[in-house]
């Protein structure tokens, strides 16, 4: 039983449309994307002090109209379309810590954080 399923995968691995699957653009696109939202989950972690609001505006335009694009070409490119659905969520997540450290009190929230890490 699992030596057929193991054999039935390796042949599916071998299969030509596999290959020219992983030799095209529609893989390679998204997959040298995903950089864009990786970055952006790790700079949740850093001081919102570094956002640019410009550049998270243009990122979540950027990401909304690929999503669209990813959606409607044909074949549908879901890998596309999830590495802009993530990285469309990161950036409304930064666009709000944005906000909330610019326009909510954030930043005395910051610097209260930080002269008491000084201060120990």
């Amino acid at each position: 039983m699992a030596s057929r399923l193991f054999r039935r995968g390796l042949n599916s691995l071998k299969s030509k449309e596999l290959r020219d699957y992983l030799t095209s653009t529609h893989f390679w696109g998204p997959v040298a994307n995903w950089g864009i939202p990786l970055a952006a989950i790790a700079d949740m972690k850093k001081d919102p002090e570094i956002i640019s609001g410009k550049m998270t505006l243009a990122l979540c335009i950027y990401s909304a109209l690929f999503m669209r694009f990813a959606w409607k070409v044909q074949p549908r490119n879901l890998l596309l379309f999830a590495c802009h659905f993530t990285n469309e969520t990161a950036q409304i997540t930064q666009g709000c810590r944005l906000i909330n450290y610019e326009y909510l009190g954030g930043k005395e929230h910051w610097d209260k954080e930080a002269e008491q890490k000084a201060s120990k």
